[in-house]
């Protein structure tokens, strides 16, 4: 059974991962600093190996989202 599907699929699957998303999206961003210029190279490596592929985007579209956030 696929975690994709109709649109009510995908809504329980965000909700049901969406904590646990932002979470990793913050650990991720908390590396920028101490990883510097290698910091984008290293973040696209650690997104390519999440699964499934749902999730990963949930934690890219976090990422950006953090990023953008000034407060």
């Amino acid at each position: 059974m696929s975690t994709e599907g109709p649109p009510a699929g995908r809504a329980q699957f965000h909700t049901q991962h969406q904590a646990r998303a932002t979470a990793q999206a913050e650990q991720l961003l908390a590396r920028k600093d101490e990883l510097g210029g290698a910091w984008l190279g290293w973040v696209a490596g650690e997104l390519y190996r999440l699964n499934p592929a749902p999730y990963a985007a949930m934690v890219r579209r976090e990422l950006e989202r953090l990023s953008q956030d000034p407060g």
